[in-house]
């Protein structure tokens, strides 16, 4: 049990709310504030040693919930919702199997001083009956003969989605005997087929798609929206739950306005249930309903029913707001220990030792605790004659609301074949022949040389006989294309690598090669030597560069390590070679000349971050050079808030600033009062000028021509 957790565990109120669960089916309660509900709940559960089933309005506050209590080592599940209206036509595997699992466990026997959270939308979808539990999942061993065409029409009715390489969950894909599945909830897979019986199976690294650790058994979680919107075969969650579980709603109107808004939104209502069968029902399955607000008032249903002891106070109250200065909140978050006991909860850390350095610079010798967990928002615990707790999230304490908390891998980036996305009516081009256009995928009989006249007569006895074709004639998969003038050429799929996307940047189609021509011979050997040419000038510009005077900025100091550490992600691999190379070139003493390439959301603007944050420390400037205003302000926001807990400036140029405003940063940049600048094409004017500019970072440098 978490020490921090203690004040709220052992607090009068909380011993009162149980007693009054015990003696009456519905308590009002009042006096909630920031994320003190998700723990009253917890603390409730452990209280009377019962199951908690928490009820909230959003999606979000269920996650929320949910990340709380398992940093605070309290045990929580969540059930989610399925994020789509009856009638649409795809189901998130990832969010059935959850519910699915939620849904077994319940069956199993739901026990023990336990929360179980759940969006009121959640409650409102059926679930399947129990009965119908095994039908709803494919399990696969050694040896199972049922065949891999049965295990892929299974796939294609379940949910999951038919890809050229199973990477995302709820993906599979087919070639020749090898069956690759990603099933929700599990590593992706690799089913090997010798005839139609199961030969083996291997997890797969999907960094290089190759098998990895043998399997004996695997079980696959199918769902499908036909099956789901209907009430044929379905149940509501809350039958299954345990009769001696407390109910928890938090902010009853909020849920109540919050399950309408769903209900009328649903085109379809088979397998949802409207908002008063799901209270009745929550009523009337479990031991008590509490109904925590902020303010004082109850349900009617709850009213009729009569809490004993009338309505139970909290002593929750919201946390003041702090400065957005980050050393004047330090001293406020110092002040307020003076008459408070201050708990300052960190997500990491980097977060834990940067508040050890703010206390130690602005608020010496203060009495405030910290811990490695998580809070979405703060609260006050106790009442003013009363000894008082703040729960402080370090986050909350420096104003970085935006910032995701969740902490997730980002997804890495992997090579594939250029020809995965390739669609048939696509052009392509071929390594030897030049453009043509796909047809498709073909299965053809190889060409090879002439049968003797022994192997001719061994092929129709195997034909005779139901052996179906030998080793000469078995069927292989080739890559259809035509070029010019009709001409086509089939290419086996074990040359695939000679034969990519056309990615050619002229609009219209491009115009078909000719097989056998000399056309694109000619096109290559020149291509070949203009390239040749371009390189001699990069290297001739490169070579001018390596003589140039640069800044050598030194290696990482204690901040820089804990801003990194703060960053609330875990990098890829991808990302921290490309931060060590980033940080090679610094060190050198010639000019920094690197592209950084990557898609949207694998984490360039935390590299560009950090590497500005290396410069800034080192006493230089930093200028981020960006194409659109919007883009200007976006960067200005996210700086800021990964800057926020450092003494350094960021300010923005654009044309969102009134021209006093612009003068004011200008002067300041001049002065060397500005760390970090970020703008437009208006860093590029004349009377924009810097005290010290050490790093220049261009985003999006493709849209600058």
């Amino acid at each position: 049990m978490r020490s921090i957790l203690e004040p709220i565990d052992s607090h009068p109120s909380i011993t009162a709310l149980a007693s009054a669960s015990d003696r009456a089916s519905a308590v009002p309660v009042r006096g909630i504030a920031g994320s003190s509900a998700s723990l009253v709940a917890s603390a409730l559960a452990h209280r009377t040693e019962r199951p908690v089933v928490l009820v909230v309005a959003h999606l979000d506050d269920a996650d929320e919930a949910v990340d709380e209590l398992h940093t605070l080592e309290r045990d929580a599940v969540r059930f989610p919702a399925l994020e789509l209206l009856p009638g649409e036509s795809s189901v998130s595997l990832e969010l059935f199997a959850e519910r699915l699992g939620v849904q077994r466990a319940l069956l199993a026997g739901f026990s023990g001083p336990r929360v179980l959270v759940c969006p009121v939308q959640a409650l409102m979808q059926a679930v399947p009956a129990p009965d119908r539990l095994d039908a709803l999942a494919l399990t696969l061993r050694p040896g199972d003969p049922r065949g891999l065409s049965a295990i892929v029409r299974w796939l294609d009715g379940a949910g999951y989605r038919r890809a050229d390489a199973a990477e995302e969950p709820g993906d599979f894909a087919v070639r020749g005997g090898i069956l690759d599945v990603f099933p929700p909830g599990g590593p992706a897979v690799r089913v090997d087929f010798f005839g139609d019986d199961i030969e083996s199976m291997f997890e797969i690294d999907l960094d290089t798609m190759g098998s990895d650790r043998r399997l004996t058994e695997i079980e696959l979680v199918g769902a499908n929206a036909a099956s789901l919107g209907s009430d044929e075969g379905t149940v509501s969650v809350m039958d299954l739950f345990p009769g001696d579980a407390i109910g928890v709603i938090v902010e009853p109107m909020e849920v109540t306005e919050q399950a309408r808004g769903y209900y009328e939104r649903v085109t379809d209502a088979r397998g949802v249930f409207g908002p008063p069968a799901v209270f009745k029902a929550l009523r009337g399955r479990l031991r008590c309903v509490v109904e925590l607000s902020q303010f004082a008032h109850a349900s009617a249903a709850t009213a009729q029913r009569g809490a004993e002891g009338g309505v139970i106070a909290l002593p929750a109250h919201p946390l003041a707001d702090f400065s957005r200065d980050a050393g004047e909140a330090v001293r406020e978050l110092g002040a307020m220990s003076a008459h408070s006991r201050v708990v300052v909860t960190c997500q990491n850390q980097g977060e834990h030792q940067r508040l050890t350095e703010l206390l130690a610079e602005f608020a010496p010798g203060a009495p405030v605790e910290s811990d490695i967990a998580y809070l979405h928002r703060g609260f006050v615990w106790g009442e003013p004659d009363e000894p008082r707790f703040a729960f402080v999230p370090f986050h909350e304490l420096l104003h970085r609301h935006q910032t995701r908390r969740r902490i997730r891998r980002i997804k890495a980036g992997r090579s594939t074949d250029a020809f995965i996305e390739v669609a048939p009516g696509d052009f392509v081009v071929h390594a030897d022949h030049g453009i043509a256009k796909f047809l498709g995928l073909k299965s053809m009989k190889p060409r090879g040389p002439r049968l003797t006249a022994d192997e001719r007569t061994d092929e129709a006895f195997r034909k005779a006989r139901g052996d179906g074709d030998g080793p000469r004639g078995a069927t292989e998969e080739y890559l259809s294309l035509e070029f010019s003038g009709g001409g086509k050429l089939h290419v086996p799929v074990t040359q695939i690598e000679k034969v990519q996307k056309y990615i050619g940047g002229s609009r219209g189609r491009p115009a078909l090669s000719a097989l056998g021509g000399k056309r694109w011979q000619n096109q290559k050997d020149s291509v070949r030597d203009s390239v040749r040419d371009l390189a001699a000038e990069l290297l001739r510009v490169q070579a001018a560069r390596e003589h140039l005077p640069g800044v050598r900025f030194p290696d990482d100091t204690a901040w820089q390590k804990e801003f990194e550490a703060e960053f609330p992600y875990e990098e890829t691999e991808d990302q921290l070679a490309a931060l060590a190379e980033i940080k090679k070139d610094m060190a050198t003493p010639r000019p920094m000349d690197r592209l950084l390439c990557g898609d949207v959301g694998y984490g360039k603007t935390e590299l560009a971050i950090r590497a500005a944050f290396k410069a800034v420390e080192s006493g230089r400037q930093a200028a981020v050079l960006v194409p659109t205003t919007l883009l200007a302000e976006q960067h200005e926001k996210t700086f800021r808030e990964r800057f926020a807990a450092y003494p350094f400036k960021v300010e923005s140029l654009s044309r969102f600033k009134t021209r006093q405003e612009q003068n004011a940063v200008l002067a300041a940049t001049r002065k060397g009062q500005v760390d970090i600048l970020i703008g437009t094409h208006r860093l590029l004017s004349k009377d924009v000028r810097f005290a010290d500019l050490g790093l220049v970072i261009v985003d999006e440098e493709q849209r600058f021509g």
